[in-house]
């Protein structure tokens, strides 16, 4: 499906029915990489898996901000009529999880934050992230794939599960040059989620790959110990990419949460 929200034509997927989750999909992929997701679950909740602008099937325009892509997300609930749904966000798509918490906490039903970080990037972060603007200019999104797809799936993926592998490359070598450095300078620019943590008031699952080499669980049992109440779990055997690597894991995780939802 497509909405059009502002100059840009969004793209997103609406299947099932029941709790309303939202997915935000991980750089660079797209909202394809939720599909292990939408066919486990789409028979307890209504999945809406949406692509950033300038990944997918998303126009490629700016401004490329993650507000921008926060903001898309919104529009979305507003064109299909909900409320409040439950986030569910995974490395970048954490990043917009925590956009939408500080810029529309109304709509926030609970949220899940996968394989992410609340840090905004450190000096070094921010070196490698131009080195791979550099990259995609230069050498296209073929290049950032390469580089990108040994950090992003965990050591047991690699060995075990290479069509895993192969899809998450398959994504990566899809997305536009223009969407990846738009995406690449709004992670840049984001802010720090880290003082907002403790606000966070609504059912929250932070949910770490036990390989993930780029947000390491310590990271993340940090950033469950700061927003109250929440749930911490731990997929071993996966890596930054958790929900594509592990997907049965990561659904059960998901669909007892959303079970315990009945009960806020």
């Amino acid at each position: 499906m497509i909405a059009l929200l502002g100059n840009a034509q969004i793209a997103f997927d609406d299947a099932g029915s029941g709790l309303p989750v939202v997915f935000l999909h991980a750089f660079p992929l797209h909202r394809g990489m939720w599909a292990p997701q939408l066919g486990a679950l789409l028979g307890q909740a209504r999945c809406i898996a949406i692509d950033c602008r300038g990944f997918g099937e998303s126009s490629v325009r700016p401004p490329f901000t993650i507000d921008r892509y926060a903001d898309d997300a919104i529009g979305i609930l507003d064109t299909l009529r909900i409320d409040r749904a439950v986030f569910v966000g995974l490395s970048m798509g954490g990043y917009e999880a925590f956009s939408i918490w500080r810029r529309h906490p109304a709509r926030v039903r609970a949220l899940v934050l996968a394989d992410t970080r609340a840090a905004a990037d450190t000096d070094e972060g921010r070196e490698r992230r131009n080195a791979l603007i550099a990259l995609a200019r230069e050498h296209g999104s073929t290049a950032v794939a390469a580089k990108q797809i040994e950090s992003s799936v965990g050591k047991t993926t690699r060995r075990r599960l290479p069509d895993v592998v192969d899809a998450a490359h398959g994504m990566m070598t899809a997305a536009p040059v223009a969407g990846i450095v738009g995406a690449l300078e709004a992670m840049m620019e984001r802010p720090d989620s880290t003082p907002l943590l403790p606000s966070i008031d609504v059912p929250t699952l932070v949910i770490a790959g036990g390989e993930d080499a780029v947000t390491p669980a310590k990271e993340a049992r940090a950033m469950h110990e700061a927003i109250p109440g929440s749930k911490f779990e731990v997929i071993e055997e996966a890596g930054h990419l958790s929900s594509l690597e592990r997907p049965a894991a990561f659904n059960t995780l998901l669909s007892e949460f959303f079970a315990s939802l009945l009960y806020h």
